[in-house]
């Protein structure tokens, strides 16, 4: 039995919810640990990160970066993929290649979050002469932002991509299909992370319950799908399933050698255009 409640915290996204509802609703044998769970904005996590709040937390592959002097990285529960990186968005006809102005006001879901960094990455690889202001936001504000012309583009991540359409915006840019053209990996978007401090044989613990959850998960869809609804909040049933078939993967079980190049040729992307600091510290807490 391990002594105190172990602090675990996941976005309200339907990937995270999937992926943890075994532990969340006890549906798995948690082997004597207990879980206090928060779940919160995935921006929200990477701020709560710097302070060190969370024993157990998802933090966009970006937040960690710049926090591997206080968390380490789990080989589980992450989102990776090709096809599910962030979109650009923006008003029909005034997408980037149709930029009338070298300035774009642009709506983010966090400077610290991945698709960020993807875009800083994308605008100097492709629009350098175009100057950037950006509007931190929640990821769920981007594409009002957008609508009301308060931003020029938005950069839209996780139910986003399935819905912009249906609100008259259009894509200008897909963040994942440049990485994936750039360097023929997986986009690594966000992953689940462990205190440094913690002791070893406890972050391997719950590594092995997570990846027990995740199979728990996929060979019983049914079992605590009410979880995953009512954190979901209105989103349509029919989206839940796809943010979960989109996210939810071979690299969320296990990282695996194409998972571990991916996130590597990110950081390595991001210390060299110095977005994120160099460091000497190993990346997997097992």
């Amino acid at each position: 039995m391990h002594a105190s409640p172990i602090t675990l915290a996941y976005s309200s996204c339907p990937n995270d919810t999937f992926i943890f509802k075994a532990i969340a609703e006890k549906l798995i044998d948690l082997k004597g640990f207990t879980f206090e769970i928060v779940v919160d904005d995935v921006e929200a996590l990477n701020q709560q990160a710097v302070q060190l709040t969370h024993d157990v937390t998802k933090l966009s592959f970006a937040a960690l970066g710049s926090l591997l002097d206080r968390y380490a990285l789990l080989r589980c529960g992450a989102a990776l993929g090709k096809g599910c990186g962030p979109l650009v968005v923006s008003q029909p006809g005034t997408g980037l290649e149709n930029a009338q102005k070298t300035r774009q006001t642009v709506a983010v879901p966090g400077m610290g979050t991945t698709a960020c960094h993807l875009f800083r990455f994308f605008m100097a690889d492709r629009y350098p002469d175009i100057d950037v202001t950006f509007l931190p936001m929640s990821f769920e504000k981007t594409m009002p932002a957008v609508l009301d012309r308060t931003a020029d583009l938005g950069i839209i991540i996780h139910e986003g991509r399935f819905v912009y359409q249906s609100l008259g915006l259009e894509m200008t840019a897909d963040l994942g299909q440049w990485w994936e053209n750039k360097t023929e990996l997986p986009i690594p978007l966000g992953c689940i992370a462990v205190r440094r401090d913690m002791d070893p044989e406890t972050a391997c613990a719950v590594q092995s319950l997570i990846r027990t959850g995740i199979d728990h998960a996929f060979a019983h869809p049914d079992m605590g799908a009410d979880y995953i609804v009512r954190h979901a909040q209105e989103m349509d049933p029919a989206v839940i399933q796809q943010h979960i078939d989109l996210y939810v993967n071979d690299f969320s079980k296990d990282l695996g050698e194409a998972g571990e190049q991916a996130v590597t040729a990110f950081f390595s992307y991001a210390r060299k255009t110095g977005i994120l600091p160099e460091t000497d510290l190993p990346l997997f807490a097992c």
